[in-house]
């Protein structure tokens, strides 16, 4: 804001000084050169300073054109200072200083004896510009500069002349074609003699006699019926005084046909304009893109600061270390007669990859089979060796240092490979072993499978999932369903929860400890699924970018329930203990959510500790492709997992394998502490929010029992009326009716549905069918509204 305070009364320093330069800059000039000395006097309103930056910026520099520096510093210091996005006057710069440039020159090359039209620069690029391509080459340089910042700034196209030159010409053609006729009739008075202006008084008002009016009025027929075009209505007006109550007709435009018979007439009215596909270009042009993030446009990410910065952070490379394993390695291989044509050590933050070229002949199998020898031989914990490496033509054995350093989260944040990623739900994961940053889009996974023994990093991989997300993703962006039956990993995120969290209707906590809450939760993430598709097939698209791309552009129109869709990523801590308590009823809707969700923008991340094959079962697995597996206790464990060995192999403290396919890639995961969480929750919930978290649909079990049938009348929906009366009609008793019919959210058409049903109109929930309607006819609904008042 400050800084913002400075461009303003910068810019009325130039304009100040500008201004003075041109009345007195002939005066001051010599005194420029002598800004130091305190005796020489200069005529310019701001002084010394002033007689500088004038000589500076208009003599020296570009001359006139220099004012619109003025309009660009002020500009930009009042959107600071409005706390306005200044990134929107990148379009103004651009052009302000493409004008600039033209201008500079255009003023050059016709003002040689006045150098402060065009500056000091404007006459130089004229004279480089005309030494090379001459001066009729420079002028028509000038032309094209022109024409291209009148039609991309101005947006004058060539078309939009010539219809505007062409309307003229068909209004002027019509009104001598109008005036003509009306002289054809005998009408041969002069109009303006009944004409009186507002400033004088008529000095003898006209007489006309009804039937004199009458005959006038006939005779004047098709000229008033272009009164529009040739603006005689004042006429009229004034020689008939009307009434001020009398309210004034004015008819549509029409074309006179001619015929032979002056007694026939044939009047063709003209067309109206017609509400074509270009209506969404139209409304961009006049109010912009929509956008998401404008209810919240005051809303600042989480500075990186709020993060802990740790003094051992960096690889310390330790010489004798990699020397004695590089040794140890050759002379075990050796011992097995293998030879190794080259060595390569690549140091990462907890492993130290080793990568060897084996001499021709040597089987890969041999090489691997040898893992627990060459684990003894480097007295090491979790070798793990890689044969071969995807995509190149060597053998990898990983092995980890003495001394691992930590990852802290605030390194990966600030990265530029997470700052600068172009992706939908961007995670920075942490390091891998050749210290880059590890960033994936969970967006592309598109779920993602979390487990590890106890201890190991599951919650501070989820929390680094979390951080990620809030530091990259605006609230309206991005929605988290959360998931906690530890009831002690998540609770943080409470906060946060009208910003960033979305939760059932009538619910307190949005954070969800109790397991029979989840499945509520989860079948109404089904629900939401079901509408988001809904509105996809109406807005014929694929998927949600393409879809609020389309709502963007206002393409989609917000009264027939289309809306701007955030994503939704639902976490659960603990995945293991609810398919403990719940069972198939947990596992049916995260299966159909891992299925069918990625199109329409929900996303799943699913941790578990007891990665078992009756917890991660095979519906789940094949529908996480992209999995997690920290440090497990055994290979069968880490097969359920990743399908292949290697989590038994890990050293924990965040030491990963990240598999999305075929590929594992060993990271050691970011470490984000309790208390730096908290700081960005509470630097986030201290903001303003939204009047509520997200609300999700409301879901009705087959039992009814989150239905809350006690509606008392005076708290009945006002379209409650109108909506019994197209259930009546139908016969159909479903929330779905009302939304097409009344034009309503899910929410608002589900709530019809119970007062609908606590006053017996519709019958209970009955699943997947419809309910059912209990009166026949819109006779019997009056009759039941009727004897409804009369009890009350």
């Amino acid at each position: 804001m400050l800084f913002g305070f400075v461009l303003v009364l910068l810019s009325i320093a130039f304009l100040v000084s500008f201004i003075s330069f041109f009345l007195h800059g002939r005066v001051d000039q010599s005194a420029v050169d002598a800004i130091t000395d305190r005796n020489e006097e200069v005529q310019n309103w701001l002084g010394k300073f002033g007689a500088y930056l004038a000589d500076l910026f208009i003599y020296r520099g570009f001359g006139i054109a220099s004012f619109l520096l003025v309009k660009l510093f002020f500009l930009s210091g009042a959107f600071l200072v409005l706390d306005l996005p200044v990134h929107k006057l990148k379009n103004t710069w651009f052009w302000d200083l493409f004008a600039l440039v033209i201008l500079s020159i255009l003023f050059g090359f016709f003002a040689y004896t006045l150098p402060e039209l065009g500056g000091t620069i404007g006459y130089e690029m004229n004279l480089f510009l005309q030494d090379y391509i001459g001066k009729t080459g420079t002028a028509l340089l000038l032309v094209f500069s022109i024409i291209v910042y009148l039609i991309f700034k101005i947006k004058i196209s060539p078309d939009a002349i010539k219809s505007f030159f062409e309307k003229k010409h068909k209004d002027l053609k019509e009104d001598i074609i109008n005036m003509a006729g009306a002289n054809d009739k005998g009408v041969d008075y002069n109009l303006e003699e009944f004409a009186v202006t507002e400033d004088e008084e008529p000095t003898e008002e006209p007489t006309l006699k009804p039937s004199q009016f009458e005959i006038n009025k006939d005779a004047l027929k098709p000229t008033i019926e272009h009164a529009s075009e040739i603006n005689l209505e004042p006429t009229i007006k004034m020689a008939v005084t009307p009434t001020p109550e009398e309210p004034t007709y004015v008819e549509p435009t029409k074309h006179i046909i001619e015929t032979n018979d002056e007694a026939f007439v044939i009047e063709k009215a003209e067309e109206e304009d017609v509400m074509d596909e270009n209506l969404a270009a139209k409304l961009v042009a006049d109010f912009g893109l929509f956008d998401p993030t404008l209810e919240l446009s005051n809303y600042k990410f989480p500075t990186i600061d709020l993060l802990k910065e740790y003094a051992s952070v960096g690889i310390t490379i330790n010489q004798e270390e990699l020397e004695e394993n590089k040794n140890r390695i050759v002379e075990t291989l050796k011992n097995y007669k293998i030879d190794i044509a080259q060595i390569k050590a690549t140091v990462g933050p907890s492993v130290t990859l080793y990568e060897i070229v084996p001499e021709a002949g040597i089987r890969i199998s041999k090489i691997k089979s040898l893992e627990d020898d060459i684990a003894l031989s480097l007295s090491a914990l979790g070798i793990r060796i890689i044969a071969p490496i995807p995509g190149k033509g060597t053998i990898g054995i990983e092995v980890p240092n003495k001394n691992p350093t930590m990852v802290p989260m605030k390194s990966v944040i600030a990265s530029a490979k997470f700052q600068e990623a172009e992706m939908e739900l961007p995670i920075a994961l942490g390091k891998t072993i050749s210290n880059e940053t590890f960033v994936v889009d969970l967006a592309k996974m598109p779920h993602l499978l979390m487990a590890g023994a106890t201890g190991q990093g599951k919650s501070v991989g989820l929390n680094a999932v979390l951080t990620s997300l809030l530091y990259k993703k605006h609230p309206a962006e991005v929605k988290f369903v959360l998931v906690d039956p530890k009831k002690v990993e998540l609770t943080l995120f409470n906060k946060i929860e009208r910003h960033y969290l979305a939760k059932l209707p009538d619910t307190e906590d949005a954070i969800i400890t109790d397991n029979n809450k989840v499945i509520n939760t989860l079948n109404s993430l089904c629900l939401e699924m079901d509408n988001r598709y809904s509105l996809l097939k109406d807005a014929m698209v694929r998927n949600i970018k393409e879809y609020n791309e389309k709502f963007k552009a206002r393409k989609l129109n917000p009264e027939n329930g289309h809306r701007f869709l955030p994503y939704i990523v639902l976490v659960v801590d603990e995945f293991a203990d609810l398919i403990m308590t719940a069972g198939k009823e947990v596992e049916t809707p995260i299966a159909r959510l891992a299925q069918l969700a990625r199109a329409i923008g929900i996303h799943l991340i699913i941790a578990t500790q007891r990665p078992s094959v009756n917890v991660i079962t095979g519906m789940i697995k094949a529908n996480f492709p992209a999995r997690i597996a920290f440090r497990v206790t055994s290979k069968i464990d880490s097969r359920t997992i990743l399908d292949s060995g290697g989590a038994d192999q890990l050293i924990g403290r965040g030491d990963l394998l990240f598999s999305n396919g075929n590929d594992l890639v060993r990271v050691q995961c970011a470490f984000v502490d309790t208390p730096e969480v908290e700081k960005i929750v509470d630097y986030i919930g201290s903001q303003k929010a939204y009047a509520s978290a997200y609300l999700l649909p409301e879901y009705i079990g087959e039992d009814g029992s989150s239905v809350n049938l006690e509606f008392d009348i005076s708290e009945r929906d006002s379209l409650f009326r109108e909506a019994a009366e197209i259930i009546v009609t139908a016969q159909q008793g479903s929330a779905s009716l009302l939304q097409r019919k009344l034009k309503l959210g899910y929410n608002r058409a589900g709530r019809l549905i119970d007062q609908l049903e606590a006053a017996g109109v519709v019958g209970p929930f009955e699943g997947s069918k419809a309910r059912s309607v209990n009166i026949p006819d819109l006779t019997s609904l009056d009759q039941f509204f009727s004897n409804e008042q009369n009890n009350n």
